[in-house]
């Protein structure tokens, strides 16, 4: 059996790799539940710390943190904050936005600890035409992440002007 001539008799479809969603595809109340999960490493939170500067004991100082109230070293929350929103890309702004425009509010009701795994969820809380630029809408997003205990670890409300279907 020759391989070669039955792939030339297969049709073949081509399709663009993954991307974000346009303005149209982000109706009010859409909820994204990201499949991509996270495990917080030492190595993670460390070269965070040392990327932003950040020399707090409370994420860096076994000894100092045990001293605390949380009994351990706590993950930067900046790293958390980054991750809500990074993992979040690929199925929401990857290609289809013009621009971040801002934070509404950023809350962390929980602690991440070195060796949580976050799962991650975004909703569409608003959304807009822009009154300025018809090619683009302005939405509001809701990232959420939970820790495997299942407690919310971060919600971030952020503003995105997107771009809306080419015609």
């Amino acid at each position: 059996m020759d391989e070669n001539a039955d792939r030339e008799n297969v049709s073949r479809e081509l399709v663009d790799g993954a991307s974000g969603r346009w303005f149209e595809d982000l109706p009010v109340g859409l909820v994204v539940r990201h499949a991509l999960t996270r495990t917080i490493t030492e190595a993670d939170n460390l070269q965070f710390c040392l990327m932003t500067h950040n020399p707090q004991p409370l994420h860096l100082d076994a000894e100092f943190a045990a001293g605390t109230e949380f009994g351990e070293r706590l993950v930067n929350s900046l790293l958390t904050l980054g991750l809500v929103v990074g993992v979040s890309v690929g199925d929401t702004t990857l290609g289809t936005t013009v621009a971040n425009l801002g934070f509404e509010e950023t809350t962390f009701p929980a602690p991440v600890f070195i060796g949580d795994t976050l799962r991650f969820e975004t909703e569409v809380v608003a959304a807009r035409a822009s009154g300025s630029r018809p090619e683009a809408g302005i939405v509001t997003f809701e990232h959420r992440a939970h820790n495997s205990r299942d407690q919310l670890v971060c919600r971030a409300r952020r503003n995105a002007l997107m771009r809306r279907r080419p015609i």
